[in-house]
Parts: C-alpha cells; structure tokens; sequence
C-alpha cells in the first residue's frame, strides 16, 4: 500500500543546501523513471523515516503538478549518525509489476536437537508495486534433519512472481553441534600429557 506524503519542489542544490533542508526537518530526494527528467525535491524527514523503516515502501506523493506514486530506490544515511541524507525514488504506475528483494521471516521451530539457518535473507519477486509484500513467511514448525526448502517452495501472494533462481536455498535444517559436557572437557585435560620439564640451562664456565 501506498503512503501519502506532501513533497515540496527543491531549487537549491549542493551539500550546503542538503544541510539547511536537513535543519529544517527535512530530507532531500529525487524522483526519476519511465523515460522523465528527474524532478528534485524534498520531504518531512520524521514522517518519511517511519514509512521507510519498511522495506520497498511505496510513497504517495502530492506534487504541484499532482500525485505521482514512487518507490523508494535507494537510502543514503550518514554512516556515524544515521541520519538519512538523500532519498533515490523510482517512478511506478498503479497496477505496474516491479522487481524487488524481500525479506523473508521463519515462523515455527523445527524438531528438537535441530538448527534452521535462514540461507537467503531476501528473495527476488516480480509483483505490483502498489502490493509489495512485507516480507515472506516460511513455515519451520516441526521441520526435521535434512529438510531443505529452495525458493520454489516459498508461499507468495497473489499475483506475485518468483524472479530468483527456483533452487535456490532458503532454509536449510541440521542437527544442533553437540555440546562437550563439563565432564568431558575434564576428562580430556586430564588425559593431556603433561608438559615436559625444562631441562636445566648450562651455565657458562
């Protein structure tokens, strides 16, 4: 779902400039695509923040010369303080399939005495822009040794396409490593040859 946000023209240009909109609360973009100029502009720093804390958020934005729909492209922050500094927007069209990664969560827990290592953080779907999953669910609940799930078996919605590689490894379950007891740690240094004594060094005559 699209978020609504009022986006003002930007004039001015330059790192002096990107500071003072910054000051003033506010963060500067540009939006460009479908064969447009790019079109500089600036929007409320606060309120943008929390929409792209989401992954492949998708802003509404009320412009003077109308609404235009743009999917947030790239995020540029300062690497000390976080601050976003620049936004990069994609133009999209209402009903327009785009290509993005999203994030995939594990839900459940597999069988005891195993381990599920999420192998893929993201996978690649072709979907509407104005319908971009949140992220993708997969289910480990009583997943057993050996189980391995590849893309091709990850739940999508409706609509959306898979665009990476059908067996790629999502999820991977194994046994846990066993866990050497305090007993056993013991029992080995008690088993480890003891240090040959330094032969004495002969003094010189």
């Amino acid at each position: 779902m699209a978020e609504k946000i009022a986006a003002e023209a930007r004039t001015s240009f330059g790192k002096g400039a990107a500071r003072k909109l910054r000051a003033a609360g506010r963060i500067p973009a540009v939006i460009y695509g479908h064969g447009t100029d790019p079109v500089h502009i600036s929007l409320p720093a606060h309120e943008t923040a929390l929409i792209i804390r989401r992954a492949n958020a998708v802003l509404d934005l009320s412009l003077e010369s109308g609404a235009q729909l743009a999917l947030v492209k790239d995020v540029q922050r300062d690497p000390v303080r976080q601050i976003i500094e620049h936004l990069d927007l994609i133009i999209v069209r209402a009903g327009e399939k785009v290509e993005v990664e999203v994030p995939v969560v594990l839900q459940g827990e597999s069988l005891p005495g195993t381990v599920a290592t999420l192998d893929s953080q993201t996978l690649t779907l072709k979907v509407s822009a104005t319908a971009i999953p949140q992220h993708l669910v997969v289910d480990i609940e009583g997943a057993a040794d050996g189980t391995h799930i590849t893309a091709a078996d990850v739940s999508l919605p409706d609509g959306a396409e898979l665009a990476a590689d059908p067996e790629l490894l999502v999820v991977g379950v194994a046994l846990a490593p066993a866990e050497e007891s305090p007993e056993n740690e013991a029992e080995s240094d008690a088993e480890a040859p003891a240090d040959a004594e330094a032969e004495p060094v002969a003094s010189a005559s």
